[in-house]
């Protein structure tokens, strides 16, 4: 990657490709805080109508699949497709961030609670844990894409890959365990496989409001995720003779 010269092109528009996707993301949100929060965003949720609800879904998954294409048609490998995949969900996130607290001035600071996904239950956590991962993403991307050095290059190999998907698990684990344990406590795991039957469960999930973040969980993931970039990621470049 260091003797293509095309690189700091490709990171420069998917930067800026990233950077407005998290203007569009916030506009849409000022514009549903608008419809469901005219008074200011704060939990509990309001609901949401049926097909409202369905739409965020695929809006959210259609999200995935634009970064997902951006960064397919800029790399040449699977490295570094993937490089450019979690550095253009950061950017996108960061500055999804940003601009909300421009245009509206929320977060109030980076303890605020926040949805972060919905997929496959709804995450929570308070700003501040998706900014350090995404932190975290671009500092790996970068190392995947400009780490090689004379005598050591970043490879993605088994080892590594382990290490990411455990630390990435974690992470999930984090930002879904509040909301998870309040559902359970409210309602068993065999009442949650009969959806239709219990609409009861729809309002509990409304009246959920954040109570504990998993910080332990988290910065194991994030521990996890960074060792195995340091310890696994680079190895040593065969000699030629």
């Amino acid at each position: 990657m260091q003797k293509d010269p095309a690189w700091k092109n490709i990171i420069l528009w998917i930067s800026f490709f990233s950077v407005s996707m998290g203007f569009l993301e916030s506009a849409v949100v000022v514009y549903l805080r608008e419809i469901y929060y005219p008074f200011g965003f704060d939990f509990p949720l309001a609901p949401m109508e049926g097909s409202t609800a369905l739409t965020e879904l695929f809006r959210e998954f259609a999200t995935l699949i634009m970064l997902f294409s951006v960064s397919f048609i800029s790399g040449k490998t699977g490295k570094q497709r993937f490089a450019y995949f979690i550095y253009s969900f950061a950017i996108w996130d960061i500055f999804y961030y940003v601009f909300l607290y421009l245009l509206v001035g929320w977060p109030a600071s980076l303890m605020t609670w926040d949805i972060l996904f919905l997929i496959p239950v709804t995450w929570v956590g308070p700003v501040i844990a998706p900014v350090i991962v995404s932190l975290t993403m671009i500092v790996i991307a970068l190392f995947m894409l400009l780490g090689n050095k004379p005598n050591r290059e970043f490879k993605m190999n088994a080892l590594l890959l382990s290490f990411l998907i455990i630390g990435s698990l974690l992470l999930i684990a984090s930002f879904i365990w509040d909301y998870s344990t309040y559902i359970l406590e409210n309602y068993s795991m065999v009442k949650l496989w009969n959806l239709s039957g219990n609409p009861a469960l729809f309002d509990i999930a409304y009246s959920y409001i954040p109570r504990k973040f998993n910080w332990l969980l988290f910065v194991l993931g994030e521990m996890v995720i960074i060792s195995g970039v340091i310890l696994f990621g680079f190895k040593k470049k065969p000699e030629v003779n």
